[in-house]
């Protein structure tokens, strides 16, 4: 039985990829590095700073810590989610549909605290959501389980008892490595093949209705 929905945030409850890739493209260029949507892709779901330490390694720049850009891009996110932060289809539906199920609700996310905290507050869903962990709170980023163990444990119940609902790959090894049940969202443009290893695959959080909800729960 589960007892508990954990929803991951970019991409899945806030249309943040694109603005990710737009954000860490400019942050990026001013210390020399260039690089496409398609490079920026590879590290869909790492952490920031995870993020900016792959293109350190890779293609090092000289001045500015690596610190200082990891800053500057969080900076920048957040700064777009309170001025223009828009939930995706079905998010606020969703998290509604998971709590009128009796579930408990958290946030597992690879983002910073403080992002995830502009996301709750300009979605506003606090009410809703019972616990929010954070992967940099986390020895190691996603695709490593423990930021949805600590998210489980947060809500007091096991993995096992839990949905989780992702939308990367790392997302979904994270879940599943946790123990999660786990639904993957490909949105129509993530290749489904990318998203193996999840429960169930959805279009879009749209998807997510009190009916398939009941559906899981009494499965």
């Amino acid at each position: 039985m589960f007892r508990a929905c954990i929803f991951d945030m970019d991409g899945v409850l806030i249309d943040t990829e694109p603005v990710w890739r737009r954000v860490e493209r400019e942050v990026f260029a001013r210390v020399g590095v260039e690089l496409s949507d398609e490079r920026l892709r590879e590290s869909w779901g790492m952490r920031i700073n995870e993020v900016v330490d792959h293109w350190y390694r890779s293609r090092p720049w000289n001045a500015v810590r690596p610190h200082a850009v990891s800053s500057a891009i969080v900076k920048g996110m957040v700064e777009h989610v309170r001025s223009e932060g828009v939930a995706m289809p079905g998010a606020i539906e969703a998290v509604a549909a998971v709590r009128d199920a009796g579930l408990r609700v958290a946030i597992a996310s690879s983002s910073s605290r403080v992002l995830i905290d502009a996301v709750v507050e300009k979605l506003g869903i606090a009410a809703g959501i019972d616990a929010v962990c954070s992967a940099d709170d986390e020895r190691l980023g996603k695709p490593d389980p423990g930021v949805f163990v600590s998210a489980a444990r947060a809500l007091g119940v096991s993995p096992q008892e839990c949905l989780a609902i992702e939308d990367s790959p790392f997302g979904v090894r994270s879940a599943k490595a946790a123990g999660c049940y786990c639904i993957a969202l490909h949105g129509g443009s993530t290749d489904v093949g990318s998203l193996d290893g999840a429960d169930v695959h959805l279009g879009s959080l749209t998807d997510v209705t009190r009916e398939l909800v009941a559906g899981l729960l009494g499965s």
